[in-house]
């Protein structure tokens, strides 16, 4: 089991940068990058800021993958 990360795709569905995005939610660029690419896991605090930054739930973002 592991979670599959959606920020780019709604970003992109959004039409946000993700360096704009990063600016709003006070999280490094680099950061929001590895985040929407699956190379690392944000720590709860970061988790909150992109759902809080984005108005959606964790779970809408991160979500389970069975594969």
């Amino acid at each position: 089991m592991k979670l599959k990360c959606r920020l780019r795709i709604i970003l992109a569905e959004k039409n946000i940068p993700q360096g704009e995005f990063a600016d709003k939610v006070g999280i490094a660029q680099t950061t929001i990058s590895l985040l929407a690419r699956d190379r690392t896991l944000p720590g709860l605090m970061n988790a909150y800021k992109i759902a809080r930054g984005l108005d959606m739930p964790i779970e809408k973002i991160w979500v389970i993958d069975d594969d």
